[in-house]
């Protein structure tokens, strides 16, 4: 059976993805930095799947992924590990900032690189970049970097999907984009979404559906696509104030709970 290469599968969406493709049979390589809970996870599932406990904001890791599975029948790759920093971007830790920037950006990059050149060989395999909603505004005040990355992933997906596409090619490169999700990224980023998220599962779910399905944009839950639609029309200015004050209402909230 074939393989699916799944990064930040310890927990979130990732690891859901991977239960996901799991039921559908395939075998699964989980890589993430938390090699007690992908064991945990592991041993749950009934398919073969190995782990892999790297850091992959280092870009050594990401070559040593893909030089230890390249050998084998791999067809799908989820590039979903990533964090956010909330905050000033004049306040933010710069070597924090910069860890991210490496994995939400360089990780992906490299990664899509090395399989993508071996699913065009084949002719055939499924790329799915997590980027974000965020990918879709013009900017993102109290979360600037973090939206940076996602517009990058957004941007690099459908890039990629109209080159294979133009060129007759059967592989494809899918970008989910979800708004909010309930998972641990609050926790990581140092603050909340202002907007309650949807599901791990309907993002998970639409994410696996979409990709098998070969879509390019992948965007969970009616609400977002309805906002989406709105933030076509709507002035940038206009929707980087809104999302500025979105956001810190979430950090004087905060303050407020902390006193």
């Amino acid at each position: 059976m074939a393989t699916a290469v799944i990064t930040g599968a310890s927990s979130g969406i990732g690891e859901k993805i991977a239960e996901l493709l799991a039921e559908k049979g395939y075998n699964l390589v989980l890589a993430a930095r938390r090699a007690d809970r992908l064991a945990s996870f592991a041993d749950r599932l009934a398919v073969k799947t190995e782990i892999v406990c790297a850091d992959l904001s280092d870009a050594e890791n990401c070559y040593a992924l893909y030089d230890r599975v390249k050998d084998r029948d791999v067809e799908i790759l989820v590039n979903n590990a990533g964090f956010g920093a909330f905050g000033e971007f004049s306040e933010l830790d710069l070597e924090r900032e910069t860890k991210m920037i490496n994995l939400n950006v360089a990780a992906v990059h490299i990664l899509t690189k090395l399989f993508l050149k071996d699913f065009v060989k084949k002719n055939r395999g499924h790329i799915l970049n997590v980027a974000s909603a965020a990918g879709f505004m013009p900017g993102g005040p109290l979360l600037a970097a973090y939206y940076a990355t996602k517009a990058y992933v957004l941007s690099l997906s459908r890039g990629i999907n109209r080159e294979l596409k133009h060129s007759g090619s059967r592989v494809r490169v899918s970008a989910l984009c979800p708004g909010p999700v309930r998972t641990e990224f609050n926790i990581v980023a140092g603050g909340e979404f202002a907007a309650k998220g949807i599901s791990v599962d309907k993002a998970a779910k639409a994410a696996v559906c979409g990709m098998l399905k070969g879509q390019e944009i992948i965007v969970p839950g009616g609400a977002l696509k309805f906002g989406r639609f709105f933030a076509k029309i709507l002035p940038d200015c206009l929707l980087l104030s809104f999302a500025y004050r979105f956001q810190k209402r979430k950090i004087d909230s905060r303050a407020e709970n902390t006193e």
